[in-house]
């Protein structure tokens, strides 16, 4: 019996944009609509085109006025579905407000404020639209290495418009870092509205005001770590923020010294990810550690209660899987079995919660996953590696077999930065690149990046931050920012790769917008978050009192279905915001070389409440 993943049956997404020259105009096509639905495009309610099953859906009306409203009607045999109307924007983004959280001050006297960091999204209200999850961070936010106290870590939810749902304060006894709060919205119960899912401890706040634990305990010792108390793992209703249940977080501490350190550091390193482990509906991972011991643990929601599924344990029955995470992880289905796997760094868990194989060739910063190499059948991990020197500090690997495909020794440098991504259409399949996160340093020699057979191409040192499908071709476009060292932010940028001049050219700069998480640049995030298949991104503005979303208006000829009906993608939305935040890879490829697209269209079940 063929399984079907349950997957958010969306709205229409349409957008309207004025530009110098028309209204751009761009819809969703959903998955069970890819092959089989036309499209019409009505003005003002007048009828202006139509277009067929093969054409992608964008389109330029050169009539159009910034008071017009457009609707799209898509035809599928004899059914017909109307869209809401949609309004013209002005400029090709637009801002959703925020309540900034107030300014506070820690047990040593420090000040500190807050900004707009990672987001997640998820239809909590079951209408077929998104909703933002904001994780605030306040200005003192700590690297687990760092001592010292930090603010409180907050969760809001936001409609696209600006209406806040609802605020989940984490308390003092959840440390703000990168590392500490993963925060999971999906549908994880297939009944058409999102939860939350994260840690939570002694004092947090859910969204409707009541207190988890005990309000009264402060287990934060003098360097500002939190070694002791109670460690809660909590299922959040998507819709009012109200803790629906609570558990222990498991693996607990542990004995003292058990993760590799004494003082806070290793032992507070988490991981979270969305899997379709029975290939139907989503389940929750949840991590903890990856230098030393590693321990996974899977949870379906069921009757709103958090259900264990299976734990993996490096102590107790891998010792293969202890060492080998990274700073993210990421799930595919890597052998094609219909159920998805857990790409722990240079591990791979099976859906049912063995180890399916580790390289071993241990902790990196940079991890991708995607179809790379259009000569290999199914997917490839590429990984750069912390350790040097390093056998494999650059690396390719064969998803389902751990098989290396090519590699790169290093020296003296932890490769700290890397990625994966086709932007050059002398090349078949992607290109990778990636280099010493300081100073820029290339991998070895004047080479900047390589082809997915490890050949050299010449050129500048690309930004091995983010990459996006921006512009009107199957390429992607590099997302960064313009860094500031004096604020450690920077300006959100998109730059084409110019394969014939050897640059990088600017495409959009996102003049009063700042980037996260210092040199690495992240967006807020970065989805197929409406219109056609081509990414949206989110960065805050510089005083955070709202976020902008951009959208591209270059027409493109090529007709996918939503990026976020793949379920591999719309997963890898769910864990941008982990730790050190990785770009969204689909389960196929998407390039230039279109005539190795093979575009899946498996059955799936769209759901939405409303």
């Amino acid at each position: 019996m063929v399984k079907k993943r349950c997957l958010e049956d969306l709205d229409r997404g349409l957008i309207a944009v004025q530009t110098d020259k028309g209204v751009f105009l761009s819809w969703r096509i959903a998955i069970n609509e890819y092959s089989t639905t036309t499209y019409q495009i009505h003005r003002d309610g007048q009828l202006i085109a139509t277009l067929n099953e093969e054409q992608n859906s964008n389109y330029l009306d050169r009539a159009g006025k910034i008071d017009s409203q457009y609707t799209v009607v898509a035809i599928t045999g004899d059914q017909y579905d109307q869209s809401s109307p949609a309004s013209v924007l002005e400029n090709p983004y637009f801002d959703i407000p925020l309540d900034k959280p107030a300014d506070g001050i820690t047990p040593s006297g420090e000040h500190y404020t807050y900004s707009a960091n990672d987001l997640s999204v998820g239809d909590v209200t079951g209408d077929g639209r998104y909703e933002i999850v904001v994780k605030w961070y306040p200005s003192n936010a700590k690297d687990n290495a760092h001592s010292g106290y930090t603010g409180h870590t907050y969760l809001d939810c936001y409609t696209l418009e600006g209406k806040k749902l609802w605020r989940i304060d984490l308390g003092v006894n959840i440390r703000s870092g990168a590392h500490y709060t993963q925060f999971l919205v999906y549908d994880f119960d297939g009944d058409g509205v999102a939860e939350l899912i994260c840690k939570t401890a002694d004092g947090t706040v859910d969204g409707k005001g009541q207190v988890i634990g005990n309000v009264n305990k402060d287990y934060r010792n003098d360097q500002g770590f939190i070694l002791d108390g109670p460690e809660f793992l909590t299922l959040f209703d998507g819709a009012t923020g109200k803790a629906l249940d609570t558990i222990d977080y498991k693996p607990d501490r542990g004995a003292p010294g058990s993760w590799g350190d004494f003082d806070g550091n290793r032992i507070d390193r988490y991981l979270a990810g969305v899997a379709y482990l029975n290939g139907e509906k989503a389940s929750a991972i949840v991590c903890r550690g990856y230098y030393t011991r590693t321990v996974i643990v899977a949870y379906d929601v069921i009757n709103k209660k958090l259900v264990e599924r299976w734990c993996i344990d490096s102590d107790q029955n891998q010792p293969e899987l202890a060492g080998q995470g990274a700073h993210s992880l990421s799930v595919a289905d890597v052998d094609q079995d219909g159920f998805d796997e857990i790409i722990y760094g240079s591990a791979v868990i099976d859906h049912d919660g063995s180890l399916l194989y580790s390289t071993g060739f241990g902790h990196g910063d940079a991890l991708h996953v995607g179809d790379f190499d259009l000569d290999n059948p199914g997917l490839e991990i590429f990984m750069t590696h912390e350790e040097s020197p390093h056998e494999h500090g650059f690396e390719l690997h064969d998803a389902k077999t751990g098989q290396v495909l090519f590699s790169i020794p290093s020296a003296s440098e932890d490769i700290g930065r890397g990625v994966a991504a086709d932007i050059d259409p002398r090349y078949r399949g992607a290109q990778l690149w990636g280099y010493a996160p300081d100073g820029h340093q290339r991998v070895e020699g004047t080479e900047s990046f390589y082809t997915c057979k490890g050949k050299a191409i010449d050129g500048p040192v690309l930004s091995a931050n983010f990459v996006i499908w921006w512009d009107g071709d199957l390429g992607r476009e590099i997302l960064d920012h313009q860094f500031d060292p004096n604020i450690e932010a920077g300006v959100g940028t998109i730059h084409k790769w110019n394969w014939e001049t050897h640059t990088a050219d600017l495409l959009l700069r996102a003049d009063g917008t700042l980037s996260n998480n210092g040199t690495k640049g992240n967006p807020n995030l970065q989805a197929d978050l409406f219109g056609d298949w081509r990414e949206e991104v989110i960065w805050r503005l510089e005083d955070s009192s709202a976020l902008r979303v951009y959208t591209t208006t270059d027409l493109s000829e090529h007709r996918l279905y939503t990026l976020m009906h793949d379920s591999q993608y719309r997963v890898a939305i769910a864990w941008q915001n982990v730790a050190y935040n990785q770009p969204p890879h689909p389960s196929f490829y998407i390039g230039f070389d279109q005539s190795y697209m093979n575009i899946p269209v498996p059955p799936v079940h769209l759901i939405r409440k409303k």
